[in-house]
């Protein structure tokens, strides 16, 4: 999901069936079902609040990396079919003017479960379970193409590897651009990891940005609801993703409270990195009745 203009693109992904039980041995509820890897494009324009239908993509696709970069949407990577367990190299671009996706060249490795990021007037492909086209499966042995980005550049049309930029084995779980600088709250593992990691470019190194370290959106308790009588109530959290929105950086939380019927707390934080003291803030947390599930991380649509 990106947005662009005054519009959210929902992109790719899979589909998901809910099927009833079939025999007797299973169990009374419905169990998702993933049945195709979806090409479908869809746009929601904020300002009208209506839906619309885009071009399909030329390659289904999901778990990939997508971001926009001079009013185009750029997507690369993923994985388009349910049965691979290998991540593909095509990427495509999409003119909203034009309502049309474009093949671009592929990228030098494939790659699913990575993020893409505009920085530089670049595409960025960062990290993701990578390899080259001709090695052997094997997602357990270490791979220099996930330490690494794919950079493309917009006006010369080609790719170019960003050797170790990411540094982890582990895919990340969002990077986004802020003030020309490069920022990251964990991995597709650890969505948090107790700080934020901002992108030195001429060391090539991730460094925890000063005043960033935090660790309420890590406790595994909280008082939000129930605490009347002073009781800690055990949480979980069911999801983690930011958003950049001038210098600061939003963390939208949800969080599991258990009970005869499940509530989810959504939690919001801000990290503004061009505080010296006092970074963070919170805002007041609201209780819902359900559980909520991201299907995606969450982007920003400015109305003028």
């Amino acid at each position: 999901m990106v947005s662009l203009g005054e519009s959210i693109y929902i992109i790719g992904g899979r589909l998901w069936n809910k099927r009833k039980p079939q025999t007797s041995s299973e169990s009374g509820e419905s169990v998702n079902v993933c049945v195709q890897v979806s090409p479908l494009v869809l746009r929601y324009n904020v300002r009208l609040d209506q839906w619309s239908k885009c071009a399909t993509l030329g390659v289904p696709r999901y778990d990939f990396a997508c971001c926009v970069c001079d009013n185009k949407i750029y997507v690369a990577g993923g994985k388009s079919n349910l049965d691979s367990a290998r991540g593909i190299s095509s990427a495509e671009v999409y003119d909203p003017a034009l309502d049309e996706w474009t093949p671009l060249p592929s990228m030098s490795s494939l790659r699913y479960k990575c993020v893409g990021v505009t920085w530089q007037g670049k595409i960025y492909v960062m990290g993701g379970f990578a390899e080259r086209e001709n090695s052997d499966i094997n997602l357990l042995t270490f791979s220099p193409q996930r330490s690494s980005a794919e950079v493309f550049d917009t006006r010369t049309g080609g790719w170019d590897l960003a050797v170790g930029m990411w540094q982890l084995d582990v895919p990340p779980n969002q990077i986004v651009a802020v003030d020309g600088k490069l920022f990251s709250s964990g991995d597709c593992l650890k969505p948090w990891k107790g700080h934020i990691d901002v992108y030195d470019g001429k060391q090539n190194m991730w460094d925890e940005a000063d005043g960033s370290r935090f660790q309420t959106l890590n406790l595994p308790f909280s008082t939000i609801s129930g605490s009347s009588n002073g009781n800690w109530a055990p949480i979980e959290r069911l999801y983690l993703t930011m958003a950049p929105i001038g210098t600061q950086l939003y963390f939208l939380a949800g969080y599991r409270v258990p009970g005869e019927s499940p509530r989810t707390v959504s939690m919001v934080y801000a990290f503004d990195t061009s505080a010296a003291i006092g970074a963070w803030k919170s805002l007041e947390p609201t209780e819902e009745e359900g559980e909520k599930e991201l299907c995606s991380h969450c982007c920003v649509v400015q109305l003028s």
